[in-house]
């Protein structure tokens, strides 16, 4: 047995000292490919050492090697680091070597961030499943695109019973950003008893209700979330405080729920006079395991 391989025995029995131990030795016995992907992903997933793994992984990818895993590895750490120019072009020789979901969706992720949004509308889409987040981000993309028509009849596409369903929320607001307000409506209530009541998306439901001219629900839905708001409050104000909620923590907590409450209580007016709660879109990196001779994965050690 390498000394690679009874460093994943012992990640797989959860022993994760002595498994980082075997991965250092097989990195000092060889610095090569395999050992500097292998310990580049430890520090990146066991020991949150992002900018160690990228050194490591750097160091791998200088090797030219023949797989994609070390290209794949850097890239997903310099979209995480926000390095969208260097991220593209590693990416770029991930897809190059092998085209896999992650790298495009990744390599997706630092050109929408660059700005260009055609060419990660594209690069979404061949990472996308049927109503999952790299095609709700795709459909995003076309928004912005002015590709309303094309966005419409894939939005309208996206089912609940798929595998990795977006959520009904992410599909309510690119109707909404579709200023297609029926549907919007139709979605977000779908989410009403499901979802966490946050801001974000309320304030755009209300936002749906208002443009459809249905005031009563929209009313209703504002003093529910007035009354858990003032819930919260209270729950909060009889809390007590220790070392790991001090006084400071609690005030500042309790600022933002009253913050929010009052923005509920305002929100209908706010409407009225011409606001639009913005939306807020977020891009999602992709990730998978990266480790030579994987036994879980049934990965084979490097081989040049």
């Amino acid at each position: 047995m390498t000394t690679n391989q009874k460093a994943i025995e012992c990640l797989e029995n959860n022993d994760y000292d002595a498994a980082l131990t075997l991965f250092q030795e097989a990195l000092n016995d060889s610095r090569d490919v395999q050992s500097l992907t292998n310990l580049a992903w430890i520090y990146y997933h066991e020991e949150n050492d992002v900018e160690a793994a990228i050194h490591l992984a750097q160091e791998a990818v200088a090797l030219k090697p023949t797989s994609h895993f070390p290209y794949s590895l850097l890239g997903e750490l310099l979209v995480l680091t926000e390095r969208w120019e260097e991220a593209v072009v590693v990416l770029s020789d991930s897809i190059a070597v092998e085209p896999s979901q992650e790298a495009y969706n990744n390599l997706a992720v630092a050109k929408y961030h660059l700005g260009e949004w055609e060419e990660a509308s594209t690069l979404f889409l061949k990472s996308a499943g049927p109503s999952d987040y790299a095609m709700y981000s795709h459909v995003h993309c076309l928004i912005q695109l002015g590709q309303t028509i094309e966005a419409k009849h894939k939005l309208d596409a996206f089912l609940e019973s798929d595998d990795d369903f977006v959520g009904e929320v992410h599909v309510a607001e690119l109707y909404l950003e579709l200023a297609c307000f029926s549907e919007a409506v139709h979605w977000f209530e779908k989410s009403w008893n499901t979802y966490d009541k946050s801001p974000d998306w309320i304030s755009r439901y209300i936002y749906a209700l208002v443009q459809t001219n249905a005031m009563e629900r929209a009313v209703e839905i504002a003093e529910e979330c007035i009354r858990l708001k003032q819930g919260d409050i209270e729950e909060a104000q009889a809390e007590e405080c220790d070392e790991d909620w001090t006084e400071s923590d609690k005030a500042a907590y309790l600022i933002g729920l009253q913050n929010e409450k009052k923005e509920y209580e305002y929100l209908i007016q706010k409407i009225s006079q011409g606001y639009v709660p913005p939306f807020k879109f977020t891009t999602s990196l992709s990730s998978r395991c990266y480790l030579f001779g994987c036994s879980r994965h049934k990965y084979p050690e490097y081989r040049d």
